[in-house]
C-alpha cells in the first residue's frame, strides 16, 4: 500500500497539472470503488475550478469552492494526467475531465482505494481525529514522550498509531527505529524523552529523503510520470529478515508485532 512519501511524490506530480483548471466533467465507470462514490462527486464538481492539490495523511484532496473530492490510491490505484482522447485501459474507473484538453484519470485494479466528497467548511468523518503530520512543526519528541506515557504497547504499534502522528506505516516505521536504534519490541511507555527526540528526527529525515527519492517501489506503485519509487534501495530493516545488518554484520531478526511483518538488529536496536 502506498505510503506517505508515495502519496506526497503523487500529490507534487499532479499539482502543477491540476491546480487553476477547471473541471469540465466527471465519467464514473462505476459506482463504487472500496465505498460507493457519493453522488456528490458528479454532481458538483463540473464547472468548479481545482483551488488546490493536498494532503492529509494517506488522503489526497482536490479542493474546490464547492468542497473536496476525497482519494485513497489503496492497494493499487493511481492517478495520472493524460490526453482527453487516451482510450481508457482495465480499471480506469474514474475520469476527471478538464479543461485544456486534459483528463485526471484514476485507475485502481484492485479497487481498495475510494473516491468520497468532503463539503465545503467541514472535515470528513475519515480525517477526524487523526494526529499530527510527521513534516509539520506540531510532530516532535516531546510530544512522541508526552503521548506515550503509560503507553504498554510496543513502540512500533505506538509510532504506527494514525492518533498519534499520520503516514508512518509500516515500512518507514521500521526504518525510523532502527537509525533511532530502538527495539520494535519495547513498550512505548519505556522509552525515553531523549530517545523519542531521536525517533521523531528519524522519522523526519527518512520520510523527507524517500520523498526526495520519489516514493518506495512496493507492489504497483507508480508515480504520476510513470517514474517508480526509489527509496527501496536503501532499506536498512524492512523486508531484510535474515540479512546482516547495516551497522554490525548480525543477521537481522523478524517477527509479526501487531500482525504486521518486523525486521529489526536485536544487537544495534536496544
Amino acid at each position: 500500500m502506498p505510503e506517505l512519501p508515495e502519496v506526497e511524490t503523487t500529490r507534487r506530480g499532479l499539482a502543477p497539472h491540476l491546480e487553476g483548471r477547471r473541471i469540465r466533467s466527471v465519467l464514473l465507470r462505476r459506482p463504487d470503488l472500496r465505498w460507493p462514490i457519493p453522488d456528490d462527486i458528479a454532481a458538483q464538481l463540473p464547472g468548479r475550478r481545482i483551488e488546490a492539490v493536498r494532503r492529509r495523511a494517506k488522503y489526497l484532496l482536490l479542493d474546490t469552492d464547492a468542497g473536496s473530492a476525497l482519494l485513497h490510491l489503496g492497494m493499487s490505484g493511481n492517478l495520472r494526467v493524460l490526453p482527453a482522447a487516451t482510450p481508457a485501459q482495465a480499471h480506469d474507473h474514474v475520469d476527471f475531465v478538464l479543461a485544456g484538453n486534459r483528463v485526471l484519470r484514476f485507475n485502481d485494479p484492485r479497487r481498495f482505494g475510494c473516491l468520497l466528497w468532503q463539503p465545503a467548511g467541514q472535515t470528513h468523518p475519515l480525517l477526524q481525529g487523526l494526529g499530527p503530520e510527521p513534516l509539520s512543526d506540531a510532530f516532535d519528541g516531546d510530544a512522541l514522550f508526552a503521548r506515550s506515557r503509560g503507553r504498554k504497547a510496543s513502540v512500533k504499534s505506538f509510532l504506527m498509531d494514525q492518533r498519534v502522528v499520520v503516514g508512518v506505516g509500516n515500512i518507514y516505521a521500521a526504518e525510523a527505529l532502527f537509525a533511532a536504534g530502538i527495539s520494535p519490541l519495547r513498550p512505548a511507555g519505556r522509552v525515553s524523552r531523549a530517545r523519542y527526540r531521536g525517533l521523531a528526527d528519524a522519522v523526519k529525515a527518512i520520510l523527507e529523503d524517500a520523498i526526495g527519492r520519489g516514493g518506495t517501489t512496493l507492489r504497483d506503485f507508480l508515480s504520476p510520470d510513470g517514474a517508480p519509487g526509489y527509496f527501496e534501495q536503501d532499506l536498512a530493516a524492512y523486508g531484510r529478515g535474515g540479512a546482516p545488518c547495516r551497522r554490525c554484520g548480525r543477521a537481522l531478526r523478524h517477527a509479526p508485532i501487531g500482525q504486521r511483518a518486523t525486521v529489526w538488529c536485536g544487537h544495534c536496536q536496544k
